[in-house]
C-alpha cells in the first residue's frame, strides 16, 4: 500500500476570508498514480478541480494533470495558480514557475501568496453555431439582454463567452439545461457550459461560470481560464491593450472570489489572484 500526501488550497481567495475563491485538491508527487485512479480521487474530493503532480519531461519545473469529477482537462487556471504554490513551496523555492500541460506550458509567478499564470497561448476564435436567441435561452434569458457577439474563446480550453447588458442579467442567468448541453457543447466536454459576465459601476467585472455535470447544473466559484478567455474576448471584438480589470466571481453561491486580468502591450494574457492554504493530508491505496 501506498500513501500520496495532498494539500487543500483556495485559489482566487478575497484576503480575510478563509472559504472564499475556489477550492483545489494537489496531490504533491502523484508517482504510482495511473490515470483511472486519479479520475477516481477526483471524483473522490468531488472538486472543480484536483491536480497531480509528476515529474517534468523537459525543462518545467512540474508535470501537472487536472481532473474534474468526470474528465480531464488540458489547462485550468485555479489549478495552475494552486499548484504551483505547492510546486514552489516543495520543490523549486522560487517564484517563477512553469508548469508542463497537456495544453502547453503554462508560466506562473509568485509574489508572497499572490500568483499570475501567463495564458499558454494566443485567443483563438469561432462563432458559434447557435443563434443570439438560442444562447440566450440556454441561459434563461432573452436575445435583448446580449452585450455583444457571443464567442467561443479558446486560450488553453475552449470556452463559450456571453457579454451581458448588466450585472442584474448575470444575477438572474438561469440555465435550461437541455438547451445548454445542445448549444453549448465543445469536443473535450459533452455537457455544456457558459461563461457570462457584465461591466459594474466600479468597473469591475460581474461573472458567473455555469456549466452542467452529469446533467446537473452547477456554478464554478471562480474561473480563471474563463477570464482567460474574456480577455480573448475582449481583443477579438475591438479591445485595445493595456487592459487591466478586477473580475467578481462566487457571490452567487456563497464563494466570494477575485481574479485579476490583465492584458499587456505585447496582448500576453496574464490573471492572477491569491492563493490560501487550508490543510494537508494523505490517502494509502
Amino acid at each position: 500500500m501506498a500513501s500520496f500526501r495532498y494539500w487543500l488550497l483556495n485559489v482566487f481567495a478575497v484576503p480575510g476570508q478563509a472559504f472564499s475563491g475556489n477550492p483545489l485538491c494537489v496531490f504533491e508527487d502523484a508517482r504510482g498514480l495511473d490515470p483511472a485512479q486519479m479520475q477516481a480521487l477526483a471524483a473522490q474530493f468531488n472538486l472543480s478541480e484536483t491536480t497531480f503532480v509528476l515529474p517534468p519531461s523537459g525543462n518545467a519545473s512540474a508535470r501537472v494533470r487536472i481532473f474534474t469529477p468526470t474528465f480531464e482537462m488540458p489547462f485550468a487556471g485555479h489549478p495552475s495558480l494552486g499548484t504551483a504554490h505547492v510546486v514552489r513551496a516543495l520543490r523549486s523555492g522560487q517564484d517563477a514557475v512553469a508548469l508542463e500541460m497537456a495544453a502547453g506550458e503554462v508560466e506562473v509567478q509568485g509574489r508572497g501568496s499572490h500568483w499570475t499564470l501567463k495564458a499558454p497561448r494566443p485567443p483563438q476564435t469561432r462563432v458559434p453555431d447557435a443563434t443570439p436567441e438560442q444562447l440566450a435561452q440556454a441561459v434563461g434569458l432573452a436575445s435583448g439582454d446580449l452585450a455583444g457577439p457571443a464567442l467561443w474563446v479558446d486560450t488553453g480550453v475552449e470556452q463559450l463567452v456571453l457579454p451581458l447588458a448588466t450585472p442584474a442579467d448575470v444575477e438572474r442567468a438561469a440555465v435550461n439545461p437541455s438547451l445548454l448541453k445542445a448549444y453549448a457543447s465543445t469536443p473535450h466536454r459533452e455537457e455544456g457550459a457558459a461563461y457570462v459576465w457584465a461591466l459594474q459601476p466600479s468597473g469591475d467585472v460581474l461573472a458567473r461560470y455555469l456549466f452542467l455535470t452529469r446533467g446537473v447544473v452547477t456554478e464554478d466559484p471562480a474561473t480563471g481560464s474563463a477570464c482567460a478567455n474574456l480577455a480573448g474576448w475582449m481583443l477579438a471584438t475591438g479591445g485595445v491593450p493595456p487592459i487591466r480589470l478586477k473580475v467578481r466571481q462566487g457571490a452567487q453561491i456563497q464563494r466570494p472570489s477575485a481574479l485579476d486580468l490583465r492584458v499587456g502591450a505585447d496582448r500576453a494574457i496574464h490573471v492572477g489572484g491569491e492563493v490560501l492554504e487550508l490543510g494537508r493530508g494523505s490517502i494509502s491505496l
